[in-house]
This record gives structure tokens, C-alpha cells and sequence, in this order.
């Protein structure tokens, strides 16, 4: 298969899950990138998760745009992009269409009630596999349990807490460094 149309229809395959929003996506991206494609190691989908939570927009766009760009540069990171965004721009167009015909009714108010519960369990399921592979020793221990505090327990803005963990990752990583040197 066309790689192009390859990256296009396993990002369109992970669009699906337009319920729940990019973090919704991130067991289908792990899946479909490291464990089925091999495009990328836990660690660099860590990475790129890292990084699309520190940039605008959706995490699983980004994480789409990062992966096509590693593996066909530009044009691969535009059609991984836009296999992405297609199917939930499609599905977003239907049911505003028809959901204010049907909102009231207590089939599609169950409907939405089940699929929320859903979705908390597929981002849980995300948390707990990132957290494998990026909650390694103590130093990222320490960090994890102080970005949870930051955040759940202080409301400190998300874009703060990863700023504040990048700084300390850096200034441990040089620490660490130092260390060795002597």
C-alpha cells in the first residue's frame, strides 16, 4: 500500500474516535503506531504526546502531523494530518446538523451519558500506558506526583506545569550529567 495513503487511513481510522477528543485517540494511536506499524517506539509516541500537550491544538493532530513528518516529511505530516481531522470533521458536520432535532430525547441523552463514561475509561487506559514508559525512576516519579499536584489539587494551568516539568527534566538531565563528568 501507498505509504501516503497508508498514513492517511490509519490517522482516519484513529478520527473515528471523535467522541472524547484527541485523548479518546491515544490507545487507537498506540496501537496502530508502535504495536501494529512500528513507526514509532513507546518512548517517541511519549514524546510526541509531550510535545503536541505543549503546542496549539489537538494532541492526537499533532501527534499525526509529528508522526507523518518523521515519516515523509512535510507532505506526510499534511495527509497524516488531514486522515486525522476528516472523519471527525465529517462526523462533527452530521450530528450538528441533526442534534438539536433529537437532543431531548432520553435514547440519545443515554446515548451521550454512555459514551462519556466511555471515553473517561479510554483516556484512564492512555494515562496508564504513558505512564509506563515515561514514569521510569524516581526523578520522573517525583516529577509525575508533582505535576498531578499542580494540577488536580492547585488548578495551576496545564501550559505552566509543563513548562515548570521541562525545566526540571532539563535541570536533572544536566545534574545527572555533572555527575558523571566528576
Amino acid at each position: 500500500m501507498n505509504i501516503y495513503l497508508e498514513l492517511f487511513l490509519t490517522f482516519a481510522q484513529a478520527g473515528v474516535c471523535t467522541f472524547g477528543g484527541g485523548y479518546a485517540m491515544l490507545p487507537i494511536l498506540q496501537r496502530e503506531i508502535v504495536n501494529k506499524r512500528s513507526w514509532a517506539t513507546d518512548e517517541e509516541l511519549a514524546d510526541y504526546y509531550a510535545i503536541g500537550q505543549c503546542t496549539p491544538g489537538v494532541i492526537a493532530v499533532n501527534t499525526a502531523t509529528f508522526v507523518g513528518v518523521k515519516l515523509k516529511g512535510v507532505p506526510g505530516g499534511i495527509v497524516a494530518t488531514l486522515g486525522v481531522v476528516f472523519p471527525s470533521v465529517v462526523i462533527i458536520t452530521i450530528i450538528a446538523a441533526f442534534l438539536q432535532n433529537f437532543a431531548h430525547l432520553p435514547v440519545v441523552v443515554h446515548a451521550f451519558a454512555g459514551i462519556r463514561a466511555c471515553v473517561c475509561v479510554l483516556i484512564f487506559n492512555a494515562v496508564l500506558k504513558l505512564k509506563k514508559s515515561s514514569v521510569i525512576d524516581l526523578p520522573t516519579t517525583v516529577i509525575f506526583l508533582a505535576t498531578f499536584l499542580l494540577s488536580a489539587l492547585w488548578g495551576v494551568s496545564p501550559a505552566i506545569v509543563v513548562l515548570i516539568a521541562g525545566i526540571v527534566g532539563l535541570v536533572i538531565k544536566r545534574a545527572g550529567k555533572g555527575a558523571q563528568k566528576r
